[in-house]
């Protein structure tokens, strides 16, 4: 059986906390698709600045993650209901995150890009800077993503979702072909 998934994008910013809609989950694996190389070209940039050498792979990898992602701290608590989730997510709005849930798994993804400029008679300062978070969580329990709700307001990200409901055991019957013919 295929798992079900939802993906939540951001609604328009407001001063009330900013419910998410949902969105194609297809936008979220090209958006992890295109971090993931990004992460690759610079360990590889890495790896060549520091004289190709051999062996450090793994901390050319982590070097980049570092430098290109920013990391989400996540508090998740158990009700009897389902989970409540709770996510720091600073300086990103609403309109910059994607939340995709699946019954097992929560992944939360956002990108933002900052510019400054100053300008003078001639240019002289200009700076850019690109933000990207991704945490992918495996759920200690299976959920209703059709029933997901999420806000954000002043940084933080609450999803509510709630429980999937249990599978029901339904006793079968096994009869054998010639059962009802006597003997």
């Amino acid at each position: 059986m295929a798992e079900q998934s939802k993906t939540i994008a951001p609604a328009k910013k407001s001063a009330v906390p900013a419910p998410l809609r949902l969105v194609p989950p297809g936008d979220l694996f090209q958006r992890v698709e295109k971090m993931y190389d990004s992460i690759a070209s610079r360990a590889f940039e890495l790896f060549e600045s520091n004289g190709r050498i051999f062996g450090r792979d793994l901390d050319n990898w982590f070097r980049a993650e570092l430098e290109l992602l920013h990391p989400v701290h996540v508090d998740i608590a158990e009700t009897e209901d389902g989970l409540a989730v709770r996510a720091e997510v600073p300086g990103f709005t609403a309109k910059e995150l994607e939340i995709s849930i699946q019954p097992r798994r929560l992944t939360i993804a956002g990108k933002r890009e900052t510019k400054e400029e100053r300008k003078g008679r001639k240019l002289i300062y200009q700076e850019r800077c690109s933000d990207q978070i991704l945490r992918v969580i495996a759920l200690p329990v299976a959920v209703d993503a059709n029933k997901a709700q999420a806000t954000l307001k002043d940084g933080v990200l609450e999803l509510k979702v709630p429980k999937a409901a249990p599978a029901k055991t339904v006793p079968i019957r096994v009869k054998a072909p010639n059962e009802d013919a006597e003997c």
